[in-house]
């Protein structure tokens, strides 16, 4: 049988006791975290190309598949694209912002 524990005793202790208290972040420290994570991403892209380049330079000598060196081009264009996509998205999203009027 299926129970509702959403209404349940335990869903009528006070919200202090169901969650711990955590001091929100200031927003430098929010923009400090999420410049480290766009930088982070940017350069595991980068890390990514430069794999893809030494697969290349690999096969051309004859020490790796053409198939893996396929593969990691495959991975490296993927994360630009998404990169890329990204990117676009953001901008989009700061000209609506900056087309709104208060």
């Amino acid at each position: 049988m299926i129970q509702n524990t959403m209404f349940g005793p335990a869903a009528v202790q006070p919200l202090k006791m169901q969650t711990s208290v955590k001091l929100e972040a200031t927003p430098s420290e929010s923009f400090q975290k999420f410049g480290s994570y766009l930088e982070d991403a940017l350069q595991s892209v980068s890390a990514q190309e430069k794999s893809s380049h030494l697969m290349t330079d690999k096969m051309m000598l004859g020490q790796v598949n053409v198939d893996q060196a396929m593969i990691s081009a495959q991975q490296a264009l993927l994360s630009v694209q998404l990169t890329t996509q990204v990117r676009n998205k953001v901008v989009e999203a700061y000209q609506e912002i900056m087309r709104t009027q208060i």
